[in-house]
């Protein structure tokens, strides 16, 4: 086992700020196989909120590039070539970015050509341990070095890994859908609203069904079609409401959907959909 790894986050914004706390109470940081937690941001308040779990406020990007064994780029996607072009790294790094849309060549075009890419989409329920992370995998880096990003991402979550050409595709999937659920939900709510049914109680009573239906999707053994079927009794109230979101062909919307969020991702980085 690796030990004495420290860690840098470039970044100290919602996420990066909750995957630091997460990993600074993970057995990770109590084991000593991450040593030091250090974090730079141009909003010197967001680093100070974080001295309570430990992390270190470098002085600047270059002194946080210079000590960190694992860097974690964690700046929005549209500032992260600037970022990059201000600083330089070592090939012995691993550089582990949670930028939209980024691919593994734009950062070594903007740092060294042999630069060790690990590429992450988390998302924001990561803030409160319950993230969803997909992994991928770049040339150059070991099979001990992804496990430990892995084991990283899962102490805020679960972590799962993908292939390097579907990181774009899977912000649909997992990074940007607590959003579209949101909206989902919203409909619901503003039906109970409109019955006069009380908010706090229907906003509960949602949210667990969401839960347990997570819960059915991952624990059951049943497919997507076999769930929904279970809540279907013939001639009953889910079949009627079911009607009414299949006239609004529902996976079709939520199709076009992850078509434009995936197309955004592919603009973002400048990148051509193959």
């Amino acid at each position: 086992m690796n030990t004495n790894i420290k860690l840098g986050f470039l970044g100290a914004g919602n996420m990066g700020s909750a995957m630091m706390r997460g990993i600074a109470a993970s057995a990770l940081r109590k084991s000593g196989e991450i040593s030091e937690i250090a974090a730079f941001d141009t909003d010197a308040a967001k680093l100070a909120a974080l001295s309570d779990a430990g992390v270190i406020a470098a002085e600047s990007s270059q002194s946080l590039a210079d000590s960190a064994d694992y860097l974690v780029l964690a700046v929005k996607p549209q500032v992260l070539g600037e970022v990059l072009d201000g600083i330089s790294i070592r090939s012995e790094q691993v550089i582990i970015s949670i930028c939209a849309g980024i691919s593994a060549e734009f950062i070594r075009s903007h740092t060294i050509a042999d630069a060790r890419v690990i590429l992450v989409m988390p998302n924001t329920p990561l803030m409160l341990g319950m993230g969803a992370t997909a992994l991928a995998k770049c040339e150059g880096i070991t099979d001990a070095e992804f496990q430990l990003a892995k084991e990283m991402f899962a102490t805020c979550g679960i972590a799962e890994e993908i292939p390097e050409n579907r990181m774009r595709e899977v912000i649909a999937v997992n990074s940007s859908s607590p959003a579209f659920l949101y909206l989902f939900a919203k409909g619901f709510l503003e039906f109970a609203a409109s019955v006069n049914m009380d908010e706090g109680a229907a906003l509960r009573l949602f949210a667990q069904a969401m839960i347990g239906s997570a819960h059915m999707l991952t624990d059951s053994g049943k497919s997507v079609d076999e769930l929904i079927r279970m809540v279907s009794s013939p001639g009953g109230t889910t079949l009627a409401g079911l009607d009414g979101l299949y006239e609004g062909r529902l996976t079709e919307t939520v199709r076009d959907c992850c078509e434009r969020c995936t197309n955004r991702a592919y603009e973002l980085a400048g990148a051509k959909r193959g």
